[in-house]
């Protein structure tokens, strides 16, 4: 059996391991490792890379923005902000048609800007804004889709952890990559807010509106989200002024969002505590799968089954657009069984070889950014895509009383709506690159 058919067997086996329920980050280590060991003849080379490997990984300077992205999130739920944002979001929303489910998905754009978690944003959140959805009246399943589909704007608005680890992956600046997800986040949470009002418009009895609140309050409760908007100033303001590289402004939010919680007296022994392990958790869960993941793509690499592939392709002749729409319909079927980390992990070594020989009339740079973007955005698809969409699980273990079919059901027109906005996306390149063209 050659090295090329080697690598080939590996994917089904892969999938097999993944749908016996194998953690994916261990089943990628296993497969890696057993596929090198086939290759190289024995183990020796394995447990000699799987000493180096291991350390070379988890002492990655670019890779400890991660935790620090992680416990700024946490950081910032202690101080309060999440509830600052929805009050302020409620107070300028609440009185419209659906406005209080508006404000939650505008609440989880401000938060998403502070917490590069998507799990974290919709759990957060679902926190703050569901006792308010259920007391206008908002039906469960409505409820928590909304929650769910604002949750992952904590991955498409700037800081991203999902896009850390693409930068990585596909060697590119993270500043830019952050600067290009600005237009399609806005785009999201924009398309969210409209597919709101259209199911109120279509059920206008299903909820209740509240009061109208005064421009005096309303100008006091948006005074109040200043904490967010100087945390997101230090941390993304300062990677484009030159004041600091994305990892430093990672440590310069989380110090940040520390004394905030510190200020609203929020930050306690216990706290800090439980923030450091909550951290912790994620980030071990985090880079077990990278770790699996770069056995995997190394044994792959061994094989040149990315490299032929994508010279198959390329060869055949076909259109660059119909190989796009192929990928991003395929990242849209492994979001119904996987996680979007995983997803990119274990895709972005095959697919991005193949991107980036087609010729969509781009930079080399500007293709591999775009493609970065529309990856985020049918990534964050697959988080609300049944069955196992992780934001519905994450807001329904919240909302018990709902079942979890009526969110599937109520979820459909935010997928919709993702839908409408990749396509357009994909469409016109120009959107997504605007600002990068700016500022570069």
């Amino acid at each position: 059996m050659s090295n090329f058919d080697i690598g080939l067997l590996s994917l089904p086996v892969l999938m097999v391991l993944i749908f016996l329920r194998m953690p994916i980050g261990l089943a990628m280590l296993v497969v890696g490792l057993g596929g090198t060991a086939m290759i190289t003849g024995g183990w020796i080379v394995v447990l000699a890379k799987l000493k180096t490997e291991t350390f070379t990984t988890f002492s990655s300077y670019s890779l400890s923005i991660v935790p620090l992205f992680l416990l700024m999130g946490q950081f910032a739920t202690l101080g309060g902000m999440s509830t600052s944002l929805f009050n302020a979001a409620e107070s300028w929303l609440g009185h419209r048609r659906g406005g209080v489910a508006m404000a939650a998905v505008g609440a989880c754009a401000g938060f998403g800007a502070i917490c590069g978690s998507s799990l974290a944003t919709a759990a957060t959140m679902g926190q703050v804004a569901l006792p308010e959805l259920r007391r206008y009246g908002y039906p469960g399943g409505l409820s928590t889709a909304t929650l769910a589909a604002g949750g992952t704007l904590g991955i498409l608005i700037p800081p991203s952890v999902v896009l850390v680890i693409y930068a990585i992956l596909a060697e590119q600046n993270i500043a830019k990559l952050f600067l290009a997800a600005f237009i399609p986040g806005i785009l999201a949470a924009v398309g969210y807010i409209v597919t709101i009002s259209i199911y109120m418009r279509v059920f206008p009895s299903a909820a209740q509106t509240r009061e109208r609140i005064p421009y005096a309050q309303r100008f006091k409760a948006l005074f109040d989200v200043w904490p967010v908007l100087l945390v997101f100033f230090l941390v993304v303001g300062g990677i484009y002024l030159g004041w600091f590289t994305p990892t430093e402004a990672a440590a310069i939010g989380a110090a940040g969002t520390a004394i905030i919680a510190w200020a609203n007296r929020a930050l306690t022994f216990q706290s800090i505590s439980d923030s450091i392990l909550a951290t912790a958790s994620s980030t071990a869960m985090i880079f077990l799968i990278v770790l699996g993941a770069g056995f995997f793509n190394a044994f792959l690499a061994l094989t040149q089954v990315p490299q032929e592939v994508s010279s198959l392709i390329v060869s055949q002749g076909y259109s660059p657009w119909l190989v796009l729409t192929i990928i991003l319909l395929l990242y849209l079927v492994f979001g119904c069984f996987m996680d979007s980390l995983s997803m990119i992990l274990l895709t972005i070594p095959i697919f991005f070889p193949i991107i980036m020989e087609l010729d969509f009339g781009l930079t080399a740079e500007e293709t591999a950014i775009w493609f970065g973007i529309l990856v985020l955005i049918v990534v964050e698809v697959g988080l609300i895509t049944p069955p196992v969409g992780m934001n519905l699980f994450v807001i329904n273990s919240m909302e018990r009383e709902t079942p979890i079919v009526e969110t599937y059901k109520a979820v459909m027109p935010f997928v919709a709506s993702d839908i409408i906005r990749t396509i357009i996306l994909v469409v016109f390149p120009g959107i997504t690159l605007f600002l990068l063209r700016q500022f570069y």
